[in-house]
């Protein structure tokens, strides 16, 4: 049996995580085994650099949190070694980074799965969130796609206040 103190720090800690976990708009559980201290300094500062909160946990740890939270379903990735990264704001950016990271030919780095908003998403779905472009690329697109139309009809107006010059002249 853990003594108090033990005890209140580790309640201390779940009631931490689970508010990590409520605020986050996403994350990402990973199998963290294998990767060198090199490599996984380099990814936390990437991820640091984005936002992204990475840090290990103990998986009897995060199940309680994730009840706390709300999140139901993270049990099935709940065994072997996990680190979680969660992003406060953009659902894109911790998959891709961890994803790339997964892709690398020495890599056993392994993605178990996620959440965006409460809600469990498979491994697959983690992957293809990191298969997205970033979110400036998707609201210039947006903003392109927008701006598009209304170019069309400028010229087509200009062209049309042309005619009419040449015809009365």
């Amino acid at each position: 049996m853990p003594s108090k103190s033990v005890l209140e720090q580790k309640q201390a800690y779940v009631a931490d995580l689970a508010e990590k976990l409520k605020n986050a708009a996403g994350g990402v559980l990973v199998d963290y085994k294998g990767i060198s201290v090199e490599d996984d300094t380099k990814l936390r500062k990437e991820l640091r650099e984005n936002g992204v909160d990475y840090f290990v946990v103990k998986n009897t740890l995060l199940k309680r949190a994730a009840e706390i939270a709300g999140i139901e379903g993270l049990e099935p990735a709940l065994s072997g070694t996990t680190a979680i990264a969660l992003s406060p704001e953009d659902i894109i950016i911790a998959p891709k980074i961890l994803f790339k990271k997964t892709e690398a030919p020495d890599s056993t780095f392994a993605i178990k799965l996620g959440f965006i908003d409460g809600k469990v998403i498979s491994k697959e779905e983690v992957e293809a969130y990191a298969k997205l472009p970033s979110k400036e690329t998707l609201l210039s697109q947006l903003v392109f796609m927008l701006q598009s139309p209304i170019q069309r009809v400028a010229i087509a107006l200009n062209e049309i206040a042309k005619k009419n010059e040449e015809q009365s002249a």
